[in-house]
């Protein structure tokens, strides 16, 4: 089976493959094609890859192509991982709204909005090329925004495009763990959008643990998301928020720290990663050892402007090491083997979610079998919660709109919409400095 990966020079495609080296079975990967506009970016990836397969047998055999149209042929997956503008227009991204006063991270707030309008045109290229290209191919999309890319996609490849991300995995493994739990035996009630959900409950052998844990100030303080929110507010909402709701319930303290950062996170990786794939080119540098040191150097410092405001401290080693694509790696298995399984991933409303329509992406628990992913009941949300998942999904249909018409108005209204962006004049100026700085957004008029 052929395996696509869009964003095969992306830093993270080792971690990738390395779930596939150690996959056993029928209709398992065979071959694995990596696509990137890229082309040293590709060579530093495959040296890597290489590496890892050194004395693995059957690993599966790895290509390398800057042709799309080549990349999706016969592929039976295809996994997008891919940066519109690179790790130079995140950092753009956060600079331009931090100069407004705004948050400018990756996916929420201004920041998530700008690479939203420069990559929804490129997804929706994507999603029309596999279309032609590789029709009865499943794509699973972790290009971020990962909920919106993949509703915008969905529009051309329906059910048959699912996103997925590790945020939900990581903190279901965390509050598991705290309690005791077994994360394989435990089935975590998450629901919201990507990057904006709720750990609602907690079961073990059908038994909810998560009152257990919220009325223990001391279970609350021993794990990341207790320490970011703190125990008090976990308990006014009786649930366990996704990291990234940090930025709206401290959104002052966000600012802050990022405005006082030496760096914001874009420009950390920015020029962390320019190092690696520079040092990589090297034909006397072993390439696996020096993405290891510097893939655990990016997982330290994952959110940590957020840690500091909120006197989190560091993040614990289990933490450190990934999760997504094991989510990648779970979904294949469910799909190509009929290997049944329960994963939280992003895919369309249905009937879900009443206050959402039935082609609204949402991220909940989902059934997974070699008929695609089926989203699971769901009760309602709280009103609070209800009204900012609603809010932030009609900024993703601005966004969405915009980038189908090219609309600079409907581009505006996106950035005024956002909970996180206080004035409609602002939201003019973020248009005007980012429409400068980026040209992905050309387009806008």
């Amino acid at each position: 089976m052929r395996l696509t990966i869009l964003g095969g020079g992306g830093f993270r495609v080792p971690l990738v493959y390395g779930a596939l080296l150690g996959d056993r079975g029928e209709r398992r990967v065979s071959e694995v094609v990596l696509h990137d506009l890229d082309a040293d970016r590709l060579t530093a990836v495959t040296r890597v890859l290489a590496e890892q397969a050194a004395g693995v047998p059957d690993a599966p055999r790895v290509t390398a192509t800057t042709d799309l149209d080549e990349a999706l042929t016969g592929a039976g997956f295809v996994f997008s991982a891919i940066r519109v503008g690179g790790l130079a227009g995140r950092a753009d991204d956060e600079r331009v709204a931090l100069a407004e006063g705004v948050l400018g991270q990756e996916t929420v707030g201004a920041g998530g909005i700008a690479y939203g309008l420069r990559t929804v045109p490129v997804a929706v290229d994507i999603a029309r090329r596999v279309a032609r290209r590789a029709p009865d191919a499943w794509v699973i999309n972790f290009t971020n925004p990962a909920g919106l890319v993949t509703e915008a996609m969905s529009r051309y490849l329906g059910d048959r495009v699912i996103g997925i991300c590790d945020s939900p995995v990581g903190l279901g493994r965390r509050i598991a763990r705290v309690l005791g739990a077994d994360p394989r035996e435990a089935f975590v009630d998450y629901v919201g959008l990507n990057h904006l959900g709720w750990v609602r409950a907690l079961r073990v052998a059908g038994r909810d643990e998560l009152p257990r844990l919220l009325a223990d100030p001391a279970l609350l303080g021993s794990f990341e998301e207790g320490r970011l929110f703190g125990p008090d507010w976990l308990r006014s909402l009786g649930a366990v928020p996704n990291e990234y709701l940090h930025y709206y319930y401290f959104n002052r303290e966000a600012v802050h720290a990022y405005q006082q950062a030496e760096r914001t996170r874009g420009a950390f990786l920015r020029d962390q990663q320019a190092g690696f794939y520079a040092e990589a080119r090297d034909p006397g540098v072993r390439a696996l050892d020096l993405w290891e040191r510097t893939r655990a150097e990016r997982e330290a410092t994952y959110m940590a402007e957020n840690r500091e405001a909120a006197g989190a401290g560091e993040r614990e080693a289990e933490d450190l090491s990934g999760g997504y694509e094991k989510v990648a790696l779970a979904l294949m298995r469910a799909v190509a083997r009929g290997e049944r399984t329960t994963l939280i991933l992003n895919v369309r409303n249905g009937s879900t979610l009443a206050a959402l329509d039935a082609d609204a992406v949402i991220e909940v628990p989902c059934l997974v079998d070699a008929s695609g992913a089926h989203p699971l009941a769901a009760a309602p949300l709280p009103d609070h919660a209800t009204g900012l998942v609603c809010s932030v999904k009609a900024v993703e249909r601005e966004i969405l709109a915009a980038a189908e018409s090219g609309s600079r108005a409907r581009a505006v209204t996106a950035f005024a919409l956002h909970p996180l962006v206080d004035s409609v004049r602002v939201a003019h100026r973020l248009v005007d400095g980012y429409t400068a700085v980026h040209p992905g957004l050309a387009y806008l008029r």
